[in-house]
């Protein structure tokens, strides 16, 4: 990947650097996947129509990844969808990967989570020389994200919520997410805002 610390400039600008992370849109979260989130597919190519047309919004972009190598019991052969899950996501196989959609995307850096646990949070992974994703975006000096991507439920609250503990100014586009269910996705959206992520949609930015 290509050094992505900040460049010093003799400008200053009150705007935070900004960066867009992706969260696990592959094929494991989309229809047909292992756990598929009904308008999986449909997010992974409005995700890439995004940042095809806005890339210019952002100083960098990672994308996170669910690459579970041995996840102890998050892994259930009878799962409560709780805590245990069936085998998904599932290191070096195909349905781990990125999304074929996102293949021209030319992200920053890419994070990978749930090596040996849950890995809910982008902030739980490390991309492939060791950086966790707080180190990624504290070198370059990040002060703002927003967040797009599978699960809006589970894997894209979690990265928001651990945002806004590491102090960024942290907003969800829900127009490029979809829960695993519409009632997980109220209570997701209800413990995102109480914790003072910004919920808003590519309309509005």
């Amino acid at each position: 990947m290509d050094d992505i610390r900040p460049q010093t400039s003799r400008f200053v600008t009150s705007r935070p650097r900004r960066a867009l992370v992706v969260v696990d849109v592959q094929p494991t979260f989309c229809e047909g996947g292992e756990l598929g989130v009904e308008g999986g597919n449909a997010v992974a190519d409005r995700v890439a129509t995004y940042i095809k047309e806005h890339r210019d919004r952002y100083d960098v972009i990672l994308t996170t990844q669910d690459w579970h190598i041995d996840p102890g019991e998050h892994f259930s052969d009878a799962p409560d969808f709780v805590d245990s899950w069936p085998t998904h996501g599932v290191a070096d196989t195909p349905s781990a990967m990125l999304h074929p959609a996102l293949a021209d995307i030319d992200a920053d850096a890419s994070v990978k989570k749930g090596q040996y646990g849950h890995g809910y949070s982008g902030f739980d992974g490390v991309d492939d020389a060791g950086r966790s994703l707080e180190t990624i975006l504290t070198d370059a000096g990040i002060g703002a994200i927003d967040v797009v991507g599978l699960a809006e439920s589970h894997c894209v609250k979690h990265t928001a919520l651990d945002a806004r503990r590491n102090g960024l100014a942290t907003r969800v586009i829900t127009d490029l997410t979809a829960p695993v269910s519409a009632g997980q996705g109220e209570q997701a959206r209800a413990e995102m805002r109480d914790a003072g992520v910004v919920l808003l949609s590519t309309a509005d930015l």
